[in-house]
């Protein structure tokens, strides 16, 4: 085998293990904010739901799963009793949808002339010819998790992060502990507001 044609195999299977490796990992945008005292220690904690999420248990179990790998890393422990524990956790998780639109030039006409912007009004690019764009839309999905430590006897919050990502998919389920790990990835000091942070995706969750 000629060594161009082995440096060439070499150079795909790079591209293809690092397109591996990103089906496997998340990168979101994280913001923290901080109180944590610089003497304080993790420690035990129980999660808390607010009247509106008791009302919906099962996808708030959900969330309490997917965040326990994220608060152990910690260095967070689960409390056996949840009137015992130091710390108490409140959770939350949005998907939100929103439409992009996409400019596409007829490729029969020669670019520029009228088009019609994203409110069906139309308006002049300068160009030679005549020609006319069709818009089309595409749906884009926000996926947020949210995460508040507070101090179990005094109600103090002494840590909030949140973490961001979008995609063409609604699909949230199995991007969770991803999602709570990178809230959690600078705890306690929290970091720049907001930053990127990468996360490995667990395989063995379902993606619903």
């Amino acid at each position: 085998m000629s060594r161009t044609l082995t440096s060439l195999l070499a150079a795909g299977l790079a591209l293809l293990l690092a397109g591996c490796a990103s089906l496997n990992q998340l990168t979101s945008e994280v913001s923290s904010f901080s109180q944590w005292p610089a003497d304080r220690k993790p420690g035990s904690y129980a999660f808390e739901r607010l009247p509106s999420q008791q009302a919906r248990p099962d996808q708030q179990q959900l969330l309490e799963d997917s965040a326990r790998r994220a608060l152990e890393l910690a260095g967070f422990t689960p409390a056996a009793d949840a009137r015992s524990a130091e710390y108490v956790v409140q959770l939350g998780a949005r998907v939100d949808a929103t439409d992009q639109y996409l400019y596409y030039d007829d490729p029969f006409w020669w670019r520029g002339g009228l088009y019609y912007s994203r409110w069906g009004r139309p308006y002049w690019r300068p160009g030679p010819g005549f020609g006319f764009g069709f818009a089309t839309t595409t749906t884009n999905y926000e996926r947020e998790v949210a995460l508040l430590i507070r101090d179990r006897q005094s109600a103090q919050p002494l840590f909030e992060a949140r973490a961001t990502n979008d995609g063409s998919s609604p699909a949230i389920r199995s991007l969770l502990p991803a999602m709570f790990e990178a809230a959690m990835k600078d705890f306690p000091t929290g970091g720049v507001n907001p930053r990127r942070v990468t996360t490995p995706i667990d395989p063995s969750k379902p993606s619903s």
